[in-house]
């Protein structure tokens, strides 16, 4: 096995004051974002117009985007569709009906001579209501999700284990909301699928220092607390959480430059996920297993399992 690390020995747990403190100014500054600026949903969930346009020529999105520009719909989303040469046109809901949202799109395109001839091939409407379903079934999806892994730890290992590992969820969600938020991206059905990835990204590493702590207890440990048995843990499946952490990264930071503005804010939030996540896999959720084990069940507790049962 690959290792960046050999015998590592960093005191995380000794250092988890601080990383609570980090945590709290993050989550903190997120959580005003959110309730100062809010969020800013795309269409799919506010409502608006589709068009889907065909040109003669494969033309450069950019210069789609610059027609757009010139009748006020700058800020349309441009995906390619099918072939180089059809495109989807997502416009943010207005007071003009979808003809003539349609209408418009079809002149400013028209209108430039570089992109050639356009066909308009279909104009849609999606309506408000249809947005405030799929809010809730956003907010559904994630809630599930979240259940599901607090039992699947719960009984895996104890329900400490899981409650600690929901709150780091909770601290990598909310700090990748508030980026979303500070930065003006738009919330949309790619980012909401990028925000599960990273809930399920976040909780495997957790899982992984868990299961070794139930390794090396197995094995018996005596003379050493249960802090240094978890920072034991941590430093042990060390190697593994950054590599992964740094393949996943390198892979997403290539999507956010690269991919275009189709993939930029689905990108930006798994970039923001992966660090988030790493850093509350290696400081937070073991630590506040570890001060549950201290504070909720008291110290003197030896005889009790930690984490997991054998």
């Amino acid at each position: 096995m690959i290792r960046i690390f050999r015998n590592p020995d960093f005191n995380f747990i000794g250092r988890r004051r601080w990383a609570y403190c980090v945590s709290l100014a993050l989550v903190l500054i997120g959580l005003g974002s959110l309730a100062i600026r809010g969020l800013h949903y795309d269409i799919d969930f506010t409502g608006g117009a589709l068009v889907q346009v065909r040109f003669e020529q494969p033309p450069d999105v950019r210069a789609i985007r610059a027609a757009l520009a010139k009748v006020g719909l700058g800020d349309s989303v441009i995906q390619e569709f099918g072939e180089a040469r059809e495109f989807i046109i997502r416009v943010p809901l207005s007071a003009q009906t979808s003809q003539e949202i349609g209408t418009k799109v079809r002149d400013a395109l028209a209108a430039d001579d570089a992109l050639g001839k356009v066909e308009m091939r279909r104009v849609e409407f999606v309506g408000p209501q249809v947005g405030r379903e799929l809010q809730l079934q956003a907010i559904y999806a994630v809630l599930f999700g979240i259940a599901g892994i607090l039992i699947y730890i719960a009984a895996r290992f104890d329900l400490k284990g899981g409650v600690a590992a929901i709150i780091a969820v909770f601290h990598d969600v909310t700090i990748c909301l508030g980026a979303l938020s500070l930065t003006g991206r738009e919330f949309s059905l790619p980012v909401l699928a990028a925000l599960l990835t990273i809930i399920g990204y976040s909780v495997n590493d957790t899982i992984v220092a868990y299961d070794r702590l139930r390794e090396n207890r197995g094995r018996g440990q005596r003379g050493r607390s249960f802090a240094e048995q978890m920072n034991g843990a941590v430093n042990q499946t060390l190697s593994r959480t950054v590599l992964t952490a740094l393949t996943t990264f390198f892979a997403t930071a290539i999507l956010l430059t690269l991919g275009g503005k189709v993939l930029e804010d689905f990108a930006f939030v798994l970039v923001v996920g992966v660090v988030t996540g790493t850093y509350s896999t290696i400081y937070i959720a073991g630590a506040l297993v570890v001060d549950w084990t201290l504070y909720v069940e008291g110290r003197g507790s030896k005889g009790k399992k930690a984490v997991a049962k054998a």
